[in-house]
């Protein structure tokens, strides 16, 4: 997958992703303001398949699953961070957006171009020519990113192992 970076600084918390003003709007009113705080034009800029690179403690805060669920309704193809706050980095597994970790993100600029490959553990920065090394994932991680988060990977092992369809 290759989109735009859009490139954040440390310690961006719950309340900046998901602004609880706005939390009793829904997931599309709540996600119009995502990031508003720090990056007013995010959620009006931001395409489906873009990546958005930060640097240590992203996530922090409150466990507000909402957060990365904001994420993903406005099409962010995954997070990468220098690190996570443990209860974002499952929700957003658990949601399907991938949250990858890099330490060095030195070389990535907003606005980059980056073409991410999960299973190799890379980001690469287009027309720079430059790979940004990731922490690998999992299989089993990679596989429910792959069902599309922790509900439909479970439908799908349950699929498996009874021969029926969940509901």
């Amino acid at each position: 997958m290759s989109g735009r970076i859009f490139l954040f600084g440390d310690d961006i918390d719950t309340d900046q992703l998901a602004p609880g003003q706005y939390m009793k709007g829904g997931i599309a009113g709540l996600a119009a303001h995502c990031l508003e705080g720090v990056r007013p034009d995010f959620a009006g800029s931001v395409r489906r398949g873009d990546l958005l690179v930060a640097g240590r403690n992203f996530g922090m805060g409150s466990s507000r699953e909402q957060a990365a669920e904001a994420l993903r309704h406005l099409g962010v193809a995954a997070v990468i961070a220098r690190s996570f706050a443990g209860i974002f980095y499952r929700n957003a597994i658990n949601l399907g957006l991938p949250a990858l970790v890099a330490h060095d993100i030195g070389d990535v600029t907003d606005g980059d171009i980056g073409e991410l490959d999960i299973a190799a553990g890379r980001l690469r920065l287009v027309g720079k020519d430059i790979d940004v090394e990731l922490e690998p994932l999992s299989e089993n991680l990679r596989q429910m990113l792959d069902d599309g988060g922790l509900v439909a990977h479970l439908k799908k092992r349950f699929a498996a192992e009874t021969g029926r369809a969940t509901p």
